[in-house]
C-alpha cells in the first residue's frame, strides 16, 4: 500500500513508523525544515541538546511514547521536578496532596475542600459526566470559592481569557487524573527523538521530504497529494492519504468536502501559544522551581517554565533556559507583536520574580504557532472529527481528536498507531 502523509510531526512519525515496519511504502511531507511539529525544536551554539520551541515533557504513564521509545531502544530521563504557584508575589510549592493541605494562604477548611475536588479528579475514572458541566460554575461551588479565586481563577483567566467560561470540567479532569509527579524526557531533546523516529523510518524504506509545501490533497478519481518543492509544483498518486494538520488547516487542503462536513468541523477553535525563550547565565527561579503557574489574574504571563531546573544546565552550555509562556487565540493582537514589545510587556511582572534577571539575560527569542491548544467546550465529544473523512481514502489524526485527555506527543503516538491500523484495516 502506498501511504502520503501530511505533518512530520509525532503522529505523522508514529504512524510512518509503524506502516513501514509492516512494509508499506510510506512517504512524508512537511513544510518545517526539522520534524517535530508542535514538539519542534532548535539548538544553540555550543549547546549539547537541542530545545523544543514550546515546552514539552512527558508524564510517566505517558504509555504509548515511553512504550515507543523502549522499542526504538532510546534514552529516556525521568526525575521529579518541583512545581510552585507564584501567588501574592511568594513562591509556594504546590505539587502534592501535602503541600496543599499546607498552603497557608487558605484556611484549612477550604484547603481540605481543594483536596477533596482534586481527588475527586483524579481517582474519578468517569469523565463523560463532567464535560455536560462548565469548570467556572463547578469549581468555586465545590471547592470553595476563597480557593478558587485564590489559585483556579486567575489560572483559567491567564490561560482562555474571556473564553473560559466556555471550558468543560472535562478539561480540568483530565488536566488533573494524568499528572504524575515525576516527568520524562528524551535524551537530546524532542528534535533529537524525533530525528531519531524519522531516520528509522528511513530505514524501514520511508521517504520524508521537508521544506515541502502541500498545497491541496484530492480524492476524486485519483487520490493525490499537490506539493510545491523548491519552486516545483507537482502531484503525487497515493493508495491512502493521511492528513496530521489541525482540523482548519486540513480544511483548506481538502477539495470538494461536503458542505455539512466543513460547517461542523468550522466549529472547532484552538488557542495559539506564544514562547519567549530567554537564556541567562544564572537561573531565574532560584528555588529550583520548574514550572510556576502565575495566580494572578492581572499578570501578562501565565506561567514561567525554567527547562534547566528539570534538565542539567551542563547540557545546554551551563546556559539557564527559561520559557515565558502564554495562550491567546489566534486572532489576538500579541500574534503582530515584535520580539521587543513582547518581552516589554512582560518585563515588569518578570522582574517582580526576578528583579536582577536583566543583568543575567544572554539572549531571548519568541517562537509563535497559531494553534497549540484545542478549545474543549461542553458536550464536545459530540464534535470531534471522525478519523475517515468524507473524501475516500482520506484519513485526519490530530490532537483535536485526543478527547478527553489533554493535548501531548504521548497522544499524538497513540493517535498516530492507531490511524495506521485503520489504514492497513487491521480494526
Amino acid at each position: 500500500m502506498k501511504v502520503g502523509i501530511i505533518g512530520a510531526g509525532f503522529t505523522g512519525l508514529s504512524a510512518g513508523y509503524y506502516l513501514t515496519k509492516e512494509g508499506h511504502d510510506v512517504t512524508i511531507f512537511d513544510r518545517d525544515g526539522v520534524p517535530g511539529g508542535l514538539a519542534i525544536g532548535f539548538q544553540e551554539k555550543n549547546w549539547e541538546w537541542s530545545l523544543e520551541k514550546h515546552y514539552h515533557h512527558w508524564f510517566t504513564n505517558d504509555r504509548s511514547i515511553l512504550s515507543l521509545a523502549r522499542e526504538l531502544n532510546y534514552k529516556v530521563f525521568i526525575t521529579r521536578p518541583k512545581t510552585s504557584v507564584y501567588v501574592d508575589g511568594k513562591f509556594f510549592q504546590l505539587d502534592s496532596p501535602l503541600n496543599v493541605l499546607q498552603f497557608p494562604r487558605l484556611p484549612i477548611f477550604d484547603r481540605i475542600r481543594m483536596a477533596f475536588v482534586l481527588g475527586l479528579m483524579r481517582y474519578n475514572p468517569f469523565w463523560k459526566p463532567l464535560e455536560k458541566i462548565r469548570a467556572v460554575d463547578f469549581l468555586p461551588k465545590v471547592m470553595g470559592k476563597r480557593a478558587y479565586e485564590k489559585l483556579w481563577e486567575p489560572l483559567f483567566i491567564n490561560k482562555f481569557g474571556d473564553r473560559r467560561h466556555d471550558i468543560s470540567l472535562a478539561w480540568f479532569w483530565a488536566r488533573v487524573r494524568k499528572r504524575t509527579p515525576s516527568l520524562a524526557y528524551p535524551q537530546g531533546g524532542f528534535l533529537k527523538f524525533a530525528n531519531h523516529l524519522a531516520n528509522r523510518i528511513k530505514k524501514q524504506k520511508g521517504k520524508i521530504f521537508l521544506n515541502t509545501e502541500v498545497i491541496s490533497v484530492e480524492s476524486d478519481k485519483e487520490t493525490k497529494i499537490n506539493i510545491k518543492r523548491n519552486l516545483e509544483i507537482k502531484s503525487i498518486k497515493f493508495d491512502k492519504i493521511l492528513v496530521t494538520l489541525p482540523t482548519f488547516f486540513f480544511l483548506k487542503l481538502a477539495k470538494n468536502l461536503p458542505g455539512d462536513y466543513v460547517k461542523r468541523l468550522s466549529k472547532l477553535e484552538g488557542f495559539g501559544a506564544i514562547n519567549l525563550v530567554m537564556r541567562l547565565d544564572r537561573k531565574f527561579l532560584n528555588d529550583n522551581t520548574y514550572w510556576l503557574n502565575i495566580c494572578d489574574k492581572n499578570s501578562p504571563v501565565m506561567a514561567v517554565v525554567e527547562h534547566t531546573n528539570f534538565m542539567n544546565s551542563k547540557y545546554y552550555d551551563r546556559e539557564h533556559v527559561v520559557y515565558v509562556a502564554n495562550y491567546f487565540l489566534p486572532n489576538d493582537p500579541h500574534f503582530k507583536m515584535t520580539d521587543n514589545e513582547l518581552l516589554k510587556e512582560c518585563d515588569p511582572y518578570l522582574k517582580k520574580i526576578n528583579s536582577k534577571y536583566r543583568e543575567n539575560l544572554i539572549s531571548y527569542s519568541v517562537f509563535r504557532t497559531p494553534f497549540a491548544q484545542p478549545l474543549i467546550p461542553m458536550n464536545y465529544s459530540k464534535m470531534i472529527p471522525p478519523i475517515e473523512t468524507p473524501l475516500k481514502n482520506v484519513y485526519l489524526s490530530n490532537i483535536q481528536q485526543v478527547y478527553p485527555w489533554d493535548r501531548g506527543t504521548n497522544y499524538s503516538v497513540e493517535n498516530g498507531r492507531e490511524v495506521a491500523k485503520m489504514m492497513m484495516n487491521l480494526v
